[in-house]
């Protein structure tokens, strides 16, 4: 089916809207209506960085975000798109928000003077399967007084799958960014006026994915991006398959060295006779 509107999940299509110059007051606008700031301090300027994070090490690994930016506090915020399931995606957050902050201190500098670090991922998929809300804020707290001493660090998930609220339900400016994000492409143009309602950032967004605003080279990239997307996807499915079916064997292996017998084991693991056979 043909849609006017493009998919703002797509790796190009959101690095153009989020992480252009062009469309810098769309990305702090969004950066604004998502987070929770300190003494009530929203955004007023964003400048971007470079994306790719070199490891100070040579057999450390490249760190490739989507937007990388920071505020005119120094404060840095690193967004990503998240499509396919990934497994430990929570720990790679943590692992890209470490590296920003590392970035900052420079020899003969203060530890004193290094910002801030916020996160913020939109996930196609559920991270948290465990919480019901569809969206998270995380922050280092201490374990008796709740008290936040630990302040550089915070972390903003947004689980796509979670989110079912239709279109005549959305009541917050959160709701409708994530509407945004799990239904634009398929959203019609009178429906788009529904979540617009005045919002000029949020009539720019629309505007970015109408298709026939863009030309034939971004179009081309757009579909290249889309290719690579479901190649991709497939082959992380392929990876968190074959993790759980490894894992399964593991157990069962474990439980056949503890004397469960076979039925018992199958029961638990879903492996059929043949596979626990196979393990002895």
């Amino acid at each position: 089916m043909f849609y006017k509107f493009l998919d703002p999940k797509n790796d190009f299509c959101f690095k153009k809207i989020f992480g252009s110059e062009k469309n810098k007051d769309i990305l702090i606008h969004f950066l604004n209506d998502m987070l929770v700031f300190k003494e009530n301090l929203p955004i007023k300027q964003v400048t971007f960085l470079k994306t790719i994070q070199e490891p100070e090490i040579a057999a450390q690994k490249t760190s490739i975000v989507d937007v990388l930016c920071k505020d005119e506090r120094g404060n840095q915020y690193i967004v990503e798109i998240q499509v396919a399931k990934e497994k430990g995606f929570e720990k790679r957050a943590q692992y890209y928000a470490a590296k920003a902050y590392c970035s900052q201190a420079h020899a003969g500098g203060n530890y004193s003077d290094l910002k801030e670090i916020i996160f913020l991922a939109i996930a196609d998929f559920v991270i948290f399967p465990n919480k019901a809300a569809y969206k998270s804020d995380h922050i280092v707290l201490d374990k008796e007084t709740c008290e936040n001493d630990l302040k550089d660090f915070s972390f903003t998930f947004l689980e796509l799958p979670k989110f079912n609220k239709s279109i005549d339900e959305l009541e917050t400016i959160i709701e409708k960014w994530a509407y945004f994000f799990k239904h634009a492409e398929t959203t019609s143009e009178h429906d788009v006026q529904k979540i617009i309602e005045g919002d000029d950032i949020m009539e720019r967004v629309y505007e970015e994915l109408n298709r026939f605003s863009w030309n034939e080279e971004e179009l081309l990239t757009y579909d290249q991006s889309e290719k690579y997307y479901n190649s991709y996807v497939a082959t992380m499915e392929n990876k968190y398959e074959e993790g759980i079916e490894k894992s399964k064997m593991t157990i069962a292996q474990n439980m056949l060295k503890a004397g469960a017998d076979e039925k018992f084991i199958s029961q638990v693991t879903g492996l059929s006779f043949e596979q626990i056979k196979a393990l002895k």
